[in-house]
């Protein structure tokens, strides 16, 4: 097909809107604030096999994001970029039959930039909307895929088993759909809560399919010349931001570890305790590297106020990828106390306070001066702590503080009444380490999102970021980061 024709094929989609139906409900699927879609109608049981697709759910979404980025000064490593794609989605639940139920879901994206004044090289947060690799190797701006395709069962009290390709929610893994197509895996997925007051999932990831990709590909390993012979191989398997860049596919080779190694992740949330919240997470990348979460939450009231303490810690163990790619992610292990190792470890600390609409966030972070903590699977290790939009604040002996604000939240993820986010997060990096963003930093952020009140299908999204370097040297890398997204779900 031709690549200017391949956008066509949402017509289809933009029909079934005009004909789409208000509903003086929740509409059938909602949209949280950080992306993650929710169901409010689901499919239902069928009692013969036809059943399977006459009492199923076709969930459909049209969308639009819209990036402006700008550095305070420009240079050969630094462009100011625009750029805009639009998308849509069709998944398709079937309903259960015998305890057997499956999913389809199909994504598609079409991105508006200009290549002379904004190369595909530069583009920062917009770069999801289009798979670059794909682009500078065949010239299409259009991605096309099966983000989804799995079989589940539930006939086990409580119990899910999930084959396939799916979204896989967990601390360590998230879907991260704030772009055009989610993140998802190759795997197979158990989520139980036969255990009293206890929910666990446990996960054999095979593949990852980042959200600006269109194939699947390693979970811990970084594309090089010896990986493929295309143009910019580095594109080519796990590319995300949080991605250690010395797990190469010739670095691993030479040093006998798999190239396509699985991840395991678990994840468990119990609250037998009264007013207590345990979480616990870890994953493993055999051979390679691993890592284990743990986090307490106590709630009790104050005054008319919840107050909800918390504190986090991670240990992060090397098995091997640290004497392959070394202590840093960007490989520039200058200032690193065993620049050849990647044992770490980090600590946090929150207060929750929530009286009515409004939610305060007051939170600490400390990654020791060990090594950079690698997660890159879209799970960040200080969020819901001082991760904020675009920051990258687990690397080795960075010290976080933020304040954050959320007012109209809601379980439903219907914002009728304007959802408002704002948060401040002071950065106390260790310049002593050379490699990026390691400068000491303010970063400003505010975010609003409403549904529209007569069509609550229909949900905007406007999301501000200002990174400010402190220090005179570096202040020429301060920057706006500007997203404005469209949602229509029916």
């Amino acid at each position: 097909m031709h690549r200017f024709l391949k956008p066509l094929w949402v017509l289809p989609l933009l029909a079934s809107v005009l004909t789409a139906q208000e509903s003086a409900v929740l509409p059938k699927q909602a949209l949280k604030t950080n992306g993650l879609v929710i169901h409010h109608e689901t499919p239902g049981t069928a009692e013969r096999f036809s059943e399977l697709f006459s009492k199923g759910v076709m969930y459909g979404r049209l969308r639009s994001n819209t990036f402006y980025f700008r550095w305070k000064e420009e240079d050969e490593k630094h462009a100011i970029n625009l750029i805009t794609a639009l998308g849509a989605s069709m998944v398709f639940d079937s309903a259960a039959y015998h305890g057997f139920d499956f999913g389809v879901g199909l994504y598609g994206s079409q991105a508006f930039f200009n290549e002379k004044d904004d190369p595909v090289a530069r583009l920062k947060p917009g770069k999801d909307t289009l798979s670059r690799y794909d682009f500078v190797n065949t010239g299409t701006k259009a991605m096309g895929v099966i983000a989804q395709a799995w079989l589940r069962y539930g006939g086990i009290p409580d119990t899910q088993l999930t084959l396939g390709r799916q979204l896989v929610e967990t601390f360590y893994t998230k879907s991260n759909d704030t772009k055009m197509i989610p993140n998802t895996f190759d795997g197979f997925v158990a989520k139980t809560a036969a255990l009293p007051q206890t929910a666990l999932t446990l996960g054999y990831l095979a593949e990852a399919k980042l959200r600006d990709h269109t194939q699947s590909h390693a979970v811990l390993m970084y594309g090089d010349a010896n990986s493929t012979s295309h143009l910019y191989p580095q594109w080519s398997e796990n590319d995300d931001s949080a991605m250690h860049r010395g797990l190469t596919y010739t670095a691993l080779r030479a040093a006998g570890k798999p190239t396509h190694a699985p991840l395991i992740v678990g994840d468990l949330q119990n609250t037998s305790i009264d007013r207590l919240k345990i979480s616990a997470a870890f994953y493993a990348v055999p051979d390679l590297l691993s890592q284990a979460m743990g986090e307490l939450g106590y709630t009790f009231g104050l005054g008319g106020w919840t107050l909800v303490p918390g504190v986090r810690y991670i240990r992060q163990f090397d098995n091997g990828a640290g004497s392959v790619g070394g202590a840093s992610y960007t490989t520039d292990t200058t200032g690193y106390t065993r620049p050849d190792s990647l044992d770490s470890q980090m600590f946090g600390a929150r207060l929750i306070a929530k009286k009515g609409i409004y939610r305060f966030n007051l939170a600490y972070t400390q990654v020791a001066d060990e090594a950079d903590l690698v997660t890159p699977w879209r799970g960040f290790p200080t969020s819901g702590y001082t991760r904020s939009m675009g920051i990258y604040n687990w690397r080795a002996n960075v010290r976080s503080y933020r304040l954050e604000l959320k007012v109209n939240d809601n379980a439903e993820a219907v914002y009728k009444d304007l959802f408002i986010q704002a948060s401040v997060l002071y950065i106390d990096a260790d310049e002593k380490k050379e490699s990026y963003h390691m400068q000491d930093e303010l970063y400003y952020y505010a975010g609003f999102i409403q549904n529209v009140p007569s069509l609550p299908q229909l949900q905007w999204k406007l999301r501000l970021g200002y990174a400010q370097f402190l220090h005179s040297e570096d202040e020429r890398f301060s920057y706006l980061d500007s997203r404005f997204e469209l949602n229509y779900l029916f």
